[in-house]
């Protein structure tokens, strides 16, 4: 799951029923990563294609906020590395 690409399509979606991002797999993450904790448990990200997931044996076209967070780390980590 780690090795999608920034630039890959994706949609951010929340259970709250409000306005998704539709862009690149980094804009939905950006955005993610500015939300509020309450917003954060209701986010998804729609992928394009599918992809592993650690502990299940097929792929999945949904991320969950766990997951995004994992995603935010790593923006973070390439982030700091750049610098």
């Amino acid at each position: 799951m780690m090795n999608i690409p920034w630039d890959q399509p994706a949609t951010l979606i929340d259970l709250d029923g409000k306005t998704p991002v539709i862009g690149s797999m980094l804009e939905c993450v950006a955005h993610f990563s500015l939300f509020t904790p309450l917003a954060k448990e209701q986010a998804r990200i729609l992928l394009t294609g599918p992809v592993m997931r650690e502990g299940r044996k097929t792929r999945t076209w949904i991320l969950n906020p766990d997951e995004i967070e994992k995603l935010v780390d790593r923006l973070d980590a390439e982030k700091k590395a750049a610098q």
